[in-house]
């Protein structure tokens, strides 16, 4: 046994993000009583929060009874849900074959020089979230880009600065 001085381990805690917890137990209480209610509670919870929080993922762990290991693998199965903050608006372009043909790289680099941010990023004052999609579902509107719900068809670079100069003046909530 030596009588040498342990190493420092350098461990980092994590710092416990802080949230008001009350629409997420408002959300459980909803759903408390039905057979399968974790998908509609970890839903709700994303849908009230953008995604959905660590402390809230505990508490959902403690309220329905299960492990908090499950939860995240039902989180990280689904790509709907989200771990991370998200922007208030969410700018999907569609890198598919037709897209691509039509020009859509040059509209994601377009994307990625006006906002700072590549792809699955998002800024950070939460404005904007940015993803390249396979596909959107319009061919005949190649290239194509939705903001939220909102599609635009036969996409250019000017309507690339268009967009993002009218989703700038629009408020955050």
């Amino acid at each position: 046994m030596s009588n040498a001085p342990a190493e420092a381990t350098n461990v980092e805690e994590t710092p416990v993000e802080e949230i008001d917890l009350g629409p997420a137990n408002h959300i459980i209480d909803k759903y408390l009583t039905l057979p399968g209610n974790l998908m509609p509670v970890l839903q709700g919870i994303q849908d009230e929060y953008g995604y959905v929080p660590k402390p809230t993922i505990d508490l959902v762990a403690e309220r329905l009874n299960v492990y908090p290991s499950q939860i995240f693998g039902v989180l990280t199965f689904y790509a709907q849900f989200h771990l991370k903050p998200r922007g208030r608006y969410i700018i999907r372009v569609c890198v598919g074959t037709a897209c691509h043909v039509q020009g859509a790289p040059r509209i994601v680099e377009t994307f990625f020089d006006k906002l700072g941010i590549g792809h699955a990023e998002t800024s950070p004052d939460l404005r904007y979230t940015f993803e390249k999609v396979a596909c959107l579902g319009a061919c005949g509107m190649a290239p194509l880009a939705m903001v939220n719900d909102d599609t635009f068809g036969k996409m250019t670079v000017q309507k690339v600065e268009e967009i993002i100069a009218e989703y700038n003046q629009r408020p955050m909530k």
